[in-house]
């Protein structure tokens, strides 16, 4: 990891070479010096196997140059990158690569300028359970070097190991089958530590920003083979301090509590969606129509309805950017401006859009703004400030070789009513609770909210109110429409809680959701036997 001094200092020197070049009209330096550090477990009772293997580490560092041209044909725009090098000689060879690949662009207004009235929020909103603070990352994290790492994926192990071995069920069933190596036990994951540190300097913005934060996340999954048995668990913190271990711990325990699971039969249920099963459709279905970009182009089951009531009067959802204590939360964004909160739905109502600052410029210069959004656009602009403009790359979201895009940061998702657990069961009555699902896409285009995915593991079918049987995995499809399920909300939880689905950085703070006639259809093959 580069020092953040020294981005620092890449940018403000390579901001004053970039503005001082012929045909420059506008520019942006970005540096970025990032760690992704794993330790991946791999555990079999009956195959040899190290338990803790492959941690291994990911740095990148570079520095990039955005900037608009003057030609004779009028501004062009051009992007341009270089690893490692972050002296005014690598600034000099990205803006020659993007001055060779500038091209015209009828929708470009300017790079990113300030916006008028943005601040950066504090204390609001904050999800329960979740630490206070003003500091985005860890410098324990920052820190960690390949012994801590170890012992992490190590702390995980011991942690699911434990839980297999003190189970009284699996020592009855072991009993049964000779041993409990014998019942063919899986324990498998990953811990990933992130570092992100990042400097930014433009024309419109000279004054030098930079952020830093951390992440420590883990996830596990548990197998009893021999009973088709399946349990995953996870863990997300923005502080080394957070991470015990406990995800494998997890996995274990729901592998256990799904031996001998039951099959159902397709049709609609009244169900609880899990706190993971709601992040993925969520993330997967929804959130794309509140990015501004997919609604410019047409591709949102929200549009024209900017003010309308659109889901539950249940149901809000807002992402924090800059909410002190949570685990993605950054001071700024990757194109210098404040992060921040945006409310996305307001008791059902679509009240607001992520975005990035090329397409808020772009939506409100778009003569087609009032039919896609349903109000005029310079009225309408508050509703989608650009506090989601993240350049998205690979092991980090904070990458100099990527442009900016919206990504959410920490959405964060809220009932009218809290419920607990036990009441959300009772709510229900007879149906299932969905624990975890897979392989969750949109059917017939985003628009549709139409989606599809597979259960699991950690489900349950609920009888009379409370959790009667375990599910038996891969045995329902999940097959119905998101505007219609979060138009069926029964009950929402009070207890959010931070959700990584996988290949993403963003966290979604999510509730369990009891929600009616949702529609399940069985996978054939296997055991028959129903409930």
């Amino acid at each position: 990891m580069r020092p953040l001094a020294d981005l620092r200092r890449a940018v403000k020197d390579g901001l004053a070479y970039v503005s001082a070049q012929p045909g420059v009209d506008q520019a942006e330096v970005f540096a970025s010096s990032n760690g992704n550090h794993t330790v991946r477990l791999n555990y079999t009772s009956s195959i040899p196997s190290n338990g803790v293997e492959e941690p291994k580490s990911l740095e990148t560092c570079g520095i990039c140059v955005r900037a608009a041209f003057r030609t004779g044909e009028g501004l062009k725009t051009g992007f341009g990158i270089e690893p490692t090098d972050l002296s005014i000689e690598g600034v000099a060879r990205a803006l020659n690569k993007a001055r060779l690949g500038a091209v015209l662009d009828p929708d470009f207004v300017s790079l990113p300028r300030p916006i008028p009235g943005e601040h950066i929020p504090a204390g609001e909103g904050r999800p329960e359970g979740a630490a206070l603070g003003g500091s985005n990352h860890d410098p324990a994290i920052m820190r960690l070097g390949n012994s801590r790492l170890v012992e992490a994926g190590w702390r995980m192990m011991d942690r699911g190991l434990d839980a297999f071995q003190s189970s009284e069920e699996l020592a009855d069933l072991a009993a049964e089958s000779g041993s409990l190596p014998g019942l063919g036990l899986i324990l498998g994951g990953d811990a990933v530590f992130l570092q992100e540190c990042m400097a930014i300097a433009s024309t419109h913005m000279p004054k030098v920003q930079s952020d830093q934060s951390t992440m420590a996340m883990s996830f596990a999954t548990a197998m009893v083979e021999s009973r088709a048995a399946k349990g995953s668990g996870w863990s997300v913190g923005a502080r080394l301090a957070d991470f015990d271990g406990s995800a494998a711990a997890e996995a274990a325990r729901n592998a256990i509590s799904s031996v001998d699971g039951v099959r159902m039969p397709g049709g609609k249920y009244r169900v609880v969606l899990g706190a993971q099963p709601l992040t993925e459709i969520l993330e997967w279905i929804l959130l794309p129509g509140l990015n501004l970009d997919m609604l410019y182009a047409g591709a949102s089951p929200f549009m024209g309805k900017l003010g309308q009531q659109v889901l539950s009067p249940e149901l809000s959802i807002g992402d924090l950017g800059a909410q002190p204590g949570l685990d993605t939360s950054k001071s700024i964004t990757d194109e210098g401006l404040p992060a921040g909160r945006t409310n996305l739905i307001e008791n059902g109502v679509f009240s607001g859009l992520m975005s990035d600052y090329y397409n808020y410029r772009r939506m409100l210069n778009d003569p087609q703004g009032r039919e896609k959004l349903g109000r005029d656009p310079s009225q309408a602009a508050s509703s989608f400030v650009p506090r989601n403009g993240f350049r998205l790359g690979s092991g980090s979201a904070r990458a100099f070789d990527a442009l900016p895009s919206i990504s959410p940061t920490n959405l964060v998702v809220q009932g009218q009513t809290a419920h607990s657990q036990e009441d959300l069961l009772r709510l229900v009555g007879d149906g299932i609770y969905i624990g975890r699902i897979w392989y969750t896409y949109a059917v017939n285009g985003f628009n549709a909210a139409d989606f599809s995915g597979t259960i699991v593991g950690d489900s349950y079918v609920i009888k009379d109110g409370r959790l009667a049987a375990p599910l038996r995995a891969n045995t329902l499809r999940m097959n119905d429409n998101a505007l219609r399920v979060f138009n069926s909300i029964l009950g929402i939880g009070s207890q959010q809680r931070p959700t990584v689905r996988w290949s993403s950085e963003q966290v979604t703070w999510a509730p369990e959701v009891a929600v009616a006639d949702f529609q399940l259809e069985e996978i054939a093959g296997g055991d028959q036997g129903g409930f």
